[in-house]
């Protein structure tokens, strides 16, 4: 493959691309959407298309994002990533700013092709993704809080593939879930960022104990959330306590990375706690793909 072709790719980060997928899934199962009946059947098939359709707005959208971030953050990674494309000289950095936008309007526009709702989610979206890139990102609390809320409508975005959203709320989840993997990620290039560790492992706890809460018939889904969220605890607090137990920048990466992954794995929790454990295998099969993605490219 083309070098410069390979460094635009590289710059969309294609191991985090499934995430972004499993977040739609997740947003469109609250909504009511149904990709599996009790008896296994396929139903909703009018819908698909829209489903489909926002699967690749949300594509386009966060590869968007993580492009023009790595745009604006071209002196730091001179000196802190200097094998990223552009400080590297593969991808000029008007050429990553002109394709990063391409990316950001494709996904407002398909959106849009969805349903008005969906469009003015993805408009607001790509807004919360430039506010991050170009300011919040600076700032100890507001940068996770910005990024946190970009993935939060990102699963709004799949809430509103029937034209009207009713759960927004549990934006929540991923809210906090990303805010502490962004926390953790501080410590990414230098270490010593254990007081960061322990709060993402606190809201690690909230963000399980919120799925429970949300699930619509905990007594009976029990059952079939307990192996989605034992796999979700094991990823997570596994590289989260090595990087407690020896805090250097490799441990902390391997943390962050895996925070990243598992969010396929709570999207997978909170579709089969919504549809059917059938639907949230299914979103799980993306995980899979997020790791042999991760051995080629880069995740964060």
């Amino acid at each position: 493959m083309n070098k410069v072709v390979w460094g635009y790719l590289k710059l969309t980060r294609p191991a985090n691309l499934p995430t972004a997928m499993a977040d739609i899934l997740a947003g469109c199962s609250i909504s009511g959407f149904a990709i599996l009946s009790s008896s296994g059947n396929f139903i909703n098939a009018p819908d698909y298309p829209n489903v489909v359709l926002l699967i690749f707005a949300s594509i386009f959208l966060y590869a968007g994002g993580v492009v023009l971030n790595d745009v604006f953050d071209l002196e730091i990674d001179r000196v802190e990533r200097p094998e990223r494309p552009i400080p590297k000289g593969i991808v000029s950095q008007k050429g990553a700013s002109v394709f990063g936008a391409c990316l950001l309007i494709s996904g407002i526009l398909i959106s849009f092709f969805v349903n008005y709702l969906s469009g003015d989610v993805a408009l607001i979206l790509a807004l919360s993704i430039l506010v991050y890139n170009s300011f919040s990102k600076k700032f100890q609390f507001l940068g996770p809080f910005n990024m946190g809320l970009c993935r939060a409508l990102n699963l709004v975005l799949g809430m509103s593939v029937f034209g009207e959203i009713s759960h927004w709320m549990y934006g929540a989840i991923p809210l906090l879930y990303i805010f502490a993997i962004t926390l953790i990620s501080r410590g990414e290039v230098y270490g010593q960022n254990k007081k960061h560790i322990i709060w993402a492992g606190l809201l690690y706890a909230v963000v399980i104990l919120a799925v429970l809460m949300i699930t619509p018939d905990i007594q009976r889904q029990w059952i079939v959330l307990f192996p989605f969220l034992t796999l979700f605890v094991f990823l997570i607090y596994s590289s989260l306590i090595k990087a407690y137990k020896v805090n250097s920048p490799e441990n902390i990466k391997k943390a962050v990375v895996s925070g990243v992954l598992s969010i396929i794995v709570l999207d997978a929790s909170i579709t089969a706690a919504f549809d059917s454990w059938q639907f949230g295998l299914i979103v799980l099969l993306l995980l899979p793909l997020s790791f042999i993605l991760a051995k080629i490219f880069a995740v964060t």
